[in-house]
């Protein structure tokens, strides 16, 4: 196989040169201080991992074509950090800079939909109780508290609240006046859209790794950065 091969997509060459313009774009960028030394073991990480976007690009440029699938020329787009680590490095790159990657994720997970007991395990998981409402209370000798009422002696919290604000009121063996009231904190939003958009990017994932796996092949010199058989892989078990 050709040096100037990046890949094969069903058994096809693709030129390497978007990778080798990538490439020299970086070199020349503002960064360029901050990337490894050229001929390096990490140089050649670099490489793998610009490749393995480029090829996801590719990959997903072709999908286009085959489904006729629209593809928009909106500038790129920007992923939250929680969306990026969930679409993994390569993906989210893809992602971000690909506008046929963001029509095929549209295309594919368009179905997608979070099962009910998902959502509320995500709610129970992550939402916090709502807080109480606090009364800001003042006593005759000066002292002053924030308290929930529903802990404070009921027949004070009785009178309290059929008192004007500020005004003293006694109940037993207490006396208090009460000053402002912070109400509960409102319930916690619907974690629907959140538990949507992660079902949609695990669905993309999956969809693409099989999409990877039998489609594409890689090349020596271009293998997935991660893969332990690839000589600068220094993450060997």
């Amino acid at each position: 196989m050709s040096a100037e091969a990046l890949g094969l997509l069903d058994g096809r060459p693709l030129p390497r040169t978007e990778l080798d313009r990538r490439l020299a774009a970086l070199r020349a960028g503002p960064r360029s201080a901050a990337l490894p030394r050229p001929g390096s073991s990490e140089d050649r990480q670099l490489a793998r991992w610009v490749a393995q976007v480029v090829l996801t690009e590719e990959l997903c440029a072709a999908v286009c074509a085959e489904r006729g699938l629209p593809v928009e020329t909106a500038a790129a787009t920007r992923l939250d950090q929680q969306a990026a680590v969930e679409l993994g490095s390569i993906t989210a790159a893809a992602y971000e800079g690909s506008a046929a990657v963001r029509a095929v994720y549209e295309a594919v997970t368009a179905d997608v939909r979070p099962r009910p007991d998902e959502v509320a395990h995500y709610r129970a998981m992550t939402a916090d109780r709502p807080a109480p409402a606090r009364w800001h209370l003042t006593f005759p000798d000066g002292g002053s508290c924030e308290a929930d009422p529903a802990t404070l002696p009921s027949a004070l919290a009785t009178a309290l609240r059929a008192a004007a604000q500020g005004e003293w009121v006694t109940a037993g063996d207490w006396t208090a006046a009460l000053l402002t009231v912070r109400p509960p904190t409102a319930d916690p939003a619907d974690p629907t859209p959140t538990v949507h958009a992660a079902a949609r990017r695990a669905a993309f994932v999956r969809w693409l790794d099989h999409a990877r796996a039998t489609r594409l092949t890689l090349l020596p010199g271009l293998e997935h950065p991660g893969d332990p058989a690839q000589p600068d892989n220094r993450h060997r078990h």
